[in-house]
């Protein structure tokens, strides 16, 4: 049984299965991946991202703080306006993801 280091704690594996875990919890919610399919094309405000998807200025709001307390967002103020962007981290994974 030892060699299922991973599934035991507090090894090392372990958290990195906790931490792949959380990762894929949050990008899995379809309005995340739309967020991020839009954003793997460039930086947009929420107001741009409100013209792309059926969702309030609130819950795109809310599925970026999502996104950035993960570290696959940042963001940028210009003026009145936050726009958001994808990390380096973000823009690993969002290959990985719309390749398939």
């Amino acid at each position: 049984m030892s060699s299922y280091s991973c599934c035991s704690s507090p090894s090392k594996e372990s958290k990195q299965v906790e931490s792949l875990s959380t990762l894929l919890k949050i990008v899995s919610e379809e309005s995340r991946l739309k967020l991020l399919c839009i954003l793997m094309k460039g930086e947009h405000c929420v107001c741009e991202l409100m013209n792309h998807n059926d969702l309030s200025q609130s819950l795109i709001s809310h599925h970026l703080k999502d996104l950035k307390d993960a570290g696959i967002v940042t963001n940028n103020k210009k003026g009145l306006r936050v726009y958001y962007s994808l990390t380096e981290k973000g823009q690993h994974i969002t290959n990985q993801l719309f390749k398939i």
